[in-house]
């Protein structure tokens, strides 16, 4: 770890100005050898701050793995992984069986246990090739950062859980839960990279080609894992959210339950029957964590609008449920509905 960055995390707190420098310089690393994704990465490091669990979805190839791998780097600490497939099992995340040298069983603490309470990251590669039951079992660990196995109650205080999902394949994958989704703080999809020179560099730079080199080059533990909870209490704790900005927070997030009494409209769907299920109070709390840490990370003590509006989609979107009529399409219609909101529900001055 550079010089500039080391002391004793453990004995002593950090200050304000220098959690500032690290979010900075964890940025400036991860754009580095994550090109064309600065807005990408800008919302999963706002996620590590807020405390949240992150999924990210796009094609093939676009660097999700690779970008989850270097977070987790930032972070530090223990670190997990599992590939999603569908003959994975429930069982598989908490112990392995297997026969040892002597052809003995064994059974040995799974990718879920192996680092005990100080689990600092799980990384789900894939996650909807995983089965329901291995959903549901996910769905407590995220929910309450505790597993109950061998008789005993496992907790993992600072766990942060990383998912990705392939979308273009649909054979032998099965769809999140909306409750799994909901506990997902934040969705963010990972398109190409938009310019020209991003694309050349990626495919012609040979050190992009090598991703545990170009991966090792983050600084670990940039973003101490064991102090992050005391550092999101202290944003929550202390940016400031304006009467006018609470309401305007309730009323975006009442659009999207109740489009048709909002004013909403949107081509070629009915606005009483377009959504199923709409943003819960879990859902608001994300918004309002996320935007929190969007002020922070921009030296800021109170949230303007601006910052709800950047965040407003990815915490939204995927917990934003449709009737079924209007399910398949909801890659063009759930995107619109946030926009009809965005543009509907008026903007208090800052």
């Amino acid at each position: 770890m550079p010089a500039k960055f080391w002391y004793p995390m453990l004995q002593q707190k950090i200050p304000s100005h220098e959690w500032h420098a690290r979010f900075d310089e964890a940025g400036a690393e991860l754009n580095s050898i994550i090109l064309g994704q600065r807005r990408v990465i800008r919302l999963i490091l706002l996620s590590v701050l807020a405390r949240g669990h992150v999924l990210l979805a796009g094609d093939v190839g676009t660097g999700k793995t690779t970008l989850l791998r270097a977070v987790a780097r930032a972070i530090g600490g223990p670190f997990s992984r599992i590939e999603g497939t569908v003959d994975l099992l429930p069982s598989d995340l908490i112990y392995d069986a297997h026969l040892d040298a002597d052809g003995r069983p064994r059974i040995e603490p799974g990718p879920a246990l192996l680092h005990g309470e100080d689990l600092s990251v799980f990384f789900f590669n894939e996650i909807n090739r995983a089965r329901p039951q291995v959903h549901a079992l996910l769905l407590r660990l995220m929910a309450e950062r505790s597993l109950t196995a061998f008789r005993k109650e496992h907790r993992f205080p600072h766990l942060q859980v990383f998912a990705d999902r392939n979308q273009i394949e649909r054979d032998e994958t099965f769809e999140l839960p909306a409750a799994a989704r909901d506990r997902f703080m934040i969705e963010i999809p990972v398109l190409l990279p938009e310019t020209r020179e991003d694309r050349t560099a990626l495919a012609f730079e040979t050190r992009f080609h090598d991703t545990d080199t170009l991966i090792a080059g983050v600084t670990e533990g940039l973003l101490p894992y064991r102090d992050l909870n005391a550092l999101g209490r202290d944003i929550q704790n202390n940016i400031h959210t304006s009467d006018a900005l609470q309401r305007y927070v309730f009323d975006l997030c009442d659009a999207l339950r109740d489009p048709q009494g909002a004013g909403l409209l949107i081509e070629q769907a009915d606005m009483a029957t377009l959504v199923r299920g709409g943003v819960s109070p879990r859902g608001m709390q994300a918004l309002v964590r996320v935007a929190r840490a969007a002020a922070w990370a921009d030296r800021r003590e109170a949230v303007l609008p601006q910052d709800v509006r950047d965040v407003f989609e990815p915490v939204m979107a995927h917990r934003t449920f449709l009737g079924p009529a209007y399910e398949p399409r909801r890659d063009i219609l759930v995107p619109a509905l946030i926009r009809a909101a965005l543009d509907k529900i008026p903007v208090p001055a800052e």
